[in-house]
């Protein structure tokens, strides 16, 4: 009497777990959810609830091959390319943050002060994980979470299971959305950075007519000192610059979805 009543529960469970390899390939590759912080049993469960509600009764239907046969492989190979492509483009945006902070802290001369970043792992110039957390907060504020979440979902409408390899034209922008990664740090870094090189200009006019003046002793705190001051005086211009970078990426994860 029980096996008849949980004879299709072992195909809806395969179809679950096979709903929650896209979403769990984007939540790896995108930032917030892929920090090493975040437990890996809750972005288990939180892809498994993307999956569901994607191929709910109302959504795509999972194909029924089994991945061992080489169309298995294909359906395997075309979600795991597409989370990741979602997840990599939002991550991208990410990090020019993070790169715009590097920047800043060589030219401060906090490029030997590090600490331990948990978004990305490993020791990172302290200020680049500063703007690393400014950005994570901006893209909270701007509900960009929550954005990806509806790219990931809305993807199985444009990208059905079973053909969900992203086309050429969107490979090709994230290719060069993904090259433009330092250009958009610099861009942050520049009007910060632009003020730091006449300072160190200054400074050099100041050894050259002074050669009594120990450089290394005057010009770092001159450098970390002005280089605070401008952060807080450019903070409106970096924040913008921050979120224009995390809009493009959120565009970008659109575009590979076949939204945008």
């Amino acid at each position: 009497m029980i096996a008849p009543a949980f004879a299709g529960a072992e195909d809806q469970l395969w179809q679950w777990a096979m709903a929650m390899i896209r979403p769990g390939a984007a939540l790896i590759a995108a930032p917030i959810f892929g920090a090493q912080q975040v437990p890996l049993p809750l972005r288990i469960i939180l892809a498994l609830m993307i999956g569901i509600a994607a191929t709910g009764p109302a959504g795509a239907t999972m194909p029924t091959e089994t991945l061992a046969s080489f169309a298995g492989f294909l359906f395997l190979a075309g979600e795991v390319v597409t989370g990741l492509a979602m997840g990599f483009a939002v991550q991208i945006g990410f990090s020019a943050a993070f790169v715009a902070g590097e920047t800043l802290g060589n030219a401060m001369g906090l490029g030997f002060a590090t600490m331990n970043n948990p978004q990305m792992g490993g020791s990172t110039p302290v200020l680049g994980q500063f703007l690393s957390i400014i950005a994570t907060l901006l893209l909270l504020a701007m509900d960009g979470h929550l954005m990806l979440i509806s790219i990931i979902v809305d993807s199985y409408r444009t990208l059905p299971p079973g053909n969900a390899f992203p086309g050429f034209a969107a490979i090709d922008g994230l290719v060069q959305f993904g090259g433009s990664l330092f250009s958009m740090g610099l861009l942050i870094a520049l009007p910060v950075g632009a003020a730091l090189i006449l300072i160190q200009v200054v400074m050099a006019m100041l050894a050259r007519s002074a050669p009594a003046l120990n450089l290394f002793a005057v010009g770092l705190p001159v450098a970390l000192l002005s280089g605070l001051v401008l952060l807080a005086m450019a903070a409106p211009v970096i924040a913008d610059g921050i979120m224009r970078a995390l809009g493009e990426g959120l565009d970008q994860s659109s575009m590979v979805a076949g939204i945008g």
